[in-house]
């Protein structure tokens, strides 16, 4: 099984990977499916359907689709243009894209919201369908936005048996299972992000991967930066104030006074992952990590040992990411990392796994430390639900990620505390995550109908 580090992080813009990215995604793909067909399309139409429909509103899904019929797509975003051609289309109710003659669409007629039973495959479903002169419907393909960005038509959900991760396994080290993982660790001598690197050099260059991986920290650490200097109130109504500046402010103004307990180390830790998530939530550009509402913990965690960690070295940062995209690769073969999936367990439980493994490798874990730590972490996020206050991700998911931050760093210094024997093994929680998942009732799975969603005022 091999899921590439750039499948795993990807550079995309807010608020959700699997609500706004990959919405937009599928909508490129159907550009690309009209413009392989004989057929003269002269309209278009778009549905939403499960969680796509219920929390689609808040998290921008309906506008990801229109831009991505549009021709956007989330790595090569530009707002400023994005704003222009959603105007033009909204006005003229028309979209023109190259290769296609334009398409009869009113956002406001042909773009549905269907809020009665999910779609079979997943509970983030899309039917898009293109339609004749007469407005007979000529082409239709039903997607799945299966969290993280990664999508799947319904036909590539069906071939693939279950597997959410249409994972490759032509690679020297096909790890399917952490026991596969540390088995091949043993025996090869190696580490699990030279291992992961071994796979990637099945696919792409030395260089490639090297300038990859350092893109993908850059935007992660740019996002860091931009969030800290943030401020005024989130967009979508709940009127939620950008807090990371003044966090750091604070902190900054802090630094060297002997009066500042240890703990504080915890506020550092929550500043860098709420303001990548405040950045997210504002619809800027952030990394899937492993997903939007999940964006703030690996990169916090990196943050974390780059500047508070003494000896940290920049240059370990590659193999932060190659090991956590190793972790974050099992959680979505075995489990999920779709909030409407799984819930939020899925999500930030997965993402602290990542960053826990990651720091645990880079300060120089064996293999069965990394694993432990990414359990610990993941364990204790085992039966977190989804439920986003009026569809935004904004509460509980900011803070939410900087409490992932410190959990995914106390479980890698736990595991390092250790040997890497322990009792519950990374396999059997992610196994656990899947079923409880699997129990978890549809309203606790970022549909907004339970938990804070409807105990918390959304005015």
């Amino acid at each position: 099984m091999f899921l590439s580090v750039f499948d795993m992080f990807k550079v995309g813009i807010g608020p959700s990977s699997s609500h706004t990215m990959g919405p937009m995604v599928a909508a490129a793909r159907f550009l690309d499916l009209m413009r392989a067909s004989p057929f003269h399309f002269h309209g278009l139409t778009a549905s939403l359907h499960g969680s796509l429909a219920f929390t689609g509103v808040g998290h921008a899904t309906d506008r990801a689709t229109v831009l991505g019929l549009a021709g956007f797509a989330p790595d090569t975003y530009d707002a400023e243009k994005a704003e222009t051609a959603f105007a033009r289309i909204r006005d003229i109710k028309t979209v023109e894209v190259p290769g296609l003659p334009p398409l009869q669409f009113d956002p406001l007629k042909d773009l549905h919201f269907d809020f009665g039973p999910a779609l079979p495959g997943h509970a983030n479903g899309m039917i898009l369908k293109a339609t004749d002169a007469q407005g007979d419907v000529i082409l239709q393909e039903t997607y799945y936005s299966i969290g993280g960005g990664f999508v799947l038509t319904a036909g590539e959900m069906a071939e693939a048996g279950g597997k959410r991760s249409k994972a490759r396994a032509d690679v020297p080290f096909p790890f399917e299972t952490a026991a596969e993982m540390l088995q091949m660790a043993h025996a090869s001598g190696l580490s699990i992000a030279q291992m992961k690197r071994q796979n990637e050099l099945r696919f792409r260059t030395g260089t490639e991967i090297d300038a990859g991986i350092a893109r993908l920290w850059q935007v992660m650490n740019d996002c860091i930066d931009r969030g800290m200097k943030g401020t005024g109130i989130l967009p979508g109504g709940l009127k939620v104030r950008r807090r990371a500046k003044g966090i750091h402010d604070a902190l900054m103004a802090e630094r060297g006074l002997n009066l500042t307990p240890p703990h504080t180390i915890n506020d550092w830790m929550s500043l860098y992952a709420m303001a990548v998530n405040e950045e997210n939530a504002a619809g800027g550009q952030v990394v899937t990590a492993p997903t939007n509402g999940a964006a703030g913990v690996v990169p916090a965690v990196i943050r974390y040992y780059l500047d508070h960690v003494p000896g940290a070295s920049q240059a370990k940062v590659a193999d932060f990411l190659l090991t956590a995209a190793a972790i974050g690769g099992l959680c979505k073969h075995n489990a999920s990392i779709s909030g409407a999936e799984c819930g939020c367990q899925a999500e930030v439980g997965s993402a602290a796994a990542m960053g826990a493994a990651g720091l645990a490798a880079v300060l120089g874990g064996t293999p069965e430390q990394v694993e432990n730590a990414a359990e610990i972490a993941l364990e204790h996020h085992l039966g977190m639900t989804c439920d986003p206050v009026k569809g935004l991700v904004q509460v509980p998911c900011i803070e939410r990620n900087g409490l992932g931050a410190i959990k995914a760093v106390s479980a890698a210094s736990l595991s390092l505390r250790g040997d890497g024997q322990h009792l519950v093994s990374l396999d059997a929680c992610i196994e656990t995550m899947r079923q409880t998942g699997q129990d978890m009732h549809e309203k606790y799975k970022e549909t907004s109908l339970g938990g804070l969603a409807v105990n918390v005022p959304n005015c």
